[in-house]
């Protein structure tokens, strides 16, 4: 499956704006901790801005879509898949409320 059709994947299993809505606030959060990362130079905490979205992404999973993140069967993708749908979300594409 390419990136293109995993997206598509990636979209059926957020349709609920509630978890979108989850999922977009940790993107920014997690651009907020990495832009705090780089101005402190607290170098050691990089490794942890891939997981910092994890917290509000599984709980609209757990809470509003109830299943299964796509996190847990293909990492990569899922993670490039976040950041279209918060690409798409920015552009208008995607509605979050």
């Amino acid at each position: 499956m390419n990136l293109k059709e995993y997206y598509l994947y990636y979209l059926s299993l957020h349709k609920n704006k509630k978890c979108r809505l989850l999922h977009f606030l940790g993107q920014i959060i997690t651009l907020v901790f990495t832009i705090f990362i780089l101005i402190n130079w607290y170098w050691y905490l990089i490794p942890l801005i891939p997981f910092v979205i994890y917290p509000f992404a599984w709980s609209g999973h757990y809470f509003f879509e109830k299943n299964k993140p796509a996190a847990f069967k293909s990492p990569l993708k899922a993670k490039l898949s976040d950041w279209m749908m918060f690409r798409d979300i920015l552009m208008g594409k995607i509605k979050i409320w």
